[in-house]
């Protein structure tokens, strides 16, 4: 076709993720609320704001080494990672474009043609689209509602073909489903992936909105996985500061090393006076308590109000700020349901099915917006639910 003349096969092959489908579809819409962003509402603490001001009155306008600031990589080994000061931020330690910057990275630096990535279904829907755009192939790793859509070692083991199966992608606490993996289940992964010599992505950038008696636990911190595992993680979360584009990595010296050279090529480097006010963020690590007390009440109300939505079942997560109910009993897909909430209802909620095969019959619900949007748009999901068994 002409209009395409110019685009490789990949380009054309993209095509829109599914929560931004569903913004398209309430665009225009009038009284809508959205609890379908996986976006915190906050604006950014005025005083990480300030950080950033002063550095660009110092002149800290240029570019930064491709790595990143040198004060900020050392700040993220010591205050960042749960292993504190056990990687070294000259070698160790990338600051990204987010934290998808740094998984895009990663994609480009380890994948050979054909190599196969196992994600947990359901997953957040870009880690597929990132796998496959670089050449890979994204393999589905079946999950329950009832196993709290975690991952099993015997289910990896299923998934791992032999010559092909390259890494495993963990994600908690997770996007969608606002799950914590617990100690136990992270130690299975880790003896398959070193059984099996593979390499681990672990995803931490929820790792802070951590509720009840959940525990924050690395996959990198149990014997063997140091040398096997890179972490990702971002400012985006949990210091609200997702428009600053703000992420890092952190694992071995050869990968890291080859993500800083494939960081030039695309991106030189990373916003010099942003990663000032991502130092400040860090050193002061009680602004997150602020951030992560906002959510904890938010979910409160979330989990209560849909305790009361007829022929909804809903999971308990005790992280990010995610809930993935299931609503099987209405007889619909997860797109016609999510359809139908925003038409007759002006909610915006995110299909299941997004994110995977195993995310069908179930819709995403963010309690990341204000609270009085939150309880108005559970009111109305209340009442549009209710007429489905009057």
């Amino acid at each position: 076709m002409a209009e395409y003349k110019w685009l490789n096969e990949k380009a054309i092959g993209t095509d829109q993720g599914a929560i931004r489908v569903m913004f398209d579809k309430a665009a225009g819409m009038k009284d809508v609320i959205s609890l379908g962003i996986g976006e915190p509402d906050l604006d950014t603490n005025k005083l990480i704001c300030r950080a950033c001001e002063e550095a660009l009155e110092k002149g800290y306008t240029h570019y930064a080494p491709n790595a990143g600031v040198a004060a900020l990589r050392r700040a993220i080994s010591k205050y960042g990672l749960i292993a504190a000061d056990t990687y070294d931020p000259d070698g160790e330690i990338i600051v990204t474009n987010g934290g998808m910057g740094a998984f895009a990275l990663i994609m480009q630096v380890i994948l050979e043609p054909g190599d196969e990535v196992l994600l947990s279904d359901p997953h957040y829907l870009n880690f597929e689209k990132t796998v496959n755009y670089c050449g890979g192939r994204a393999v589905s790793v079946p999950t329950t509602f009832e196993g709290g859509f975690c991952m099993r070692a015997d289910e990896i083991r299923k998934k791992y073909r032999k010559g092909k199966t390259k890494a495993i992608v963990v994600n908690s606490p997770t996007n969608p489903t606002g799950e914590v993996m617990t100690r136990a289940q992270l130690a299975g992964i880790a003896e398959v992936a070193k059984e099996l010599d593979l390499l681990v992505i672990t995803d931490e950038v929820y790792g802070e909105l951590l509720y009840e008696d959940a525990e924050r636990v690395s996959i990198s911190q149990f014997p063997g996985m140091k040398e096997r595992t890179i972490i990702i993680n971002s400012f985006s979360k949990v210091y609200a500061m997702t428009g600053w584009r703000l992420g890092y990595a952190a694992g071995p010296r050869t990968i890291i090393d080859r993500m800083t050279k494939v960081q030039e090529y695309f991106n030189s480097c990373i916003n010099t006076p942003a990663q000032w006010g991502a130092v400040f963020a860090l050193e002061h690590r009680e602004l997150i308590d602020e951030v992560r007390e906002t959510f904890r009440k938010r979910r409160e109300i979330a989990l209560g109000a849909m305790e009361n939505i007829k022929g909804v079942r809903t999971n308990h997560p005790k992280g990010a700020f995610y809930l993935f109910p299931d609503i099987t009993a209405f007889g619909m897909t997860s797109e016609a349901f999510c359809d139908k909430l925003l038409t007759e209802a002006g909610v915006v909620c995110v299909p299941g099915r997004a994110f995977g095969d195993c995310g069908e019959g179930h819709i995403r619900v963010s309690y990341s917006t204000q609270t009085d949007k939150l309880r108005a748009a559970l009111e109305r999901m209340e009442k549009f639910c209710a007429g489905y068994f009057a």
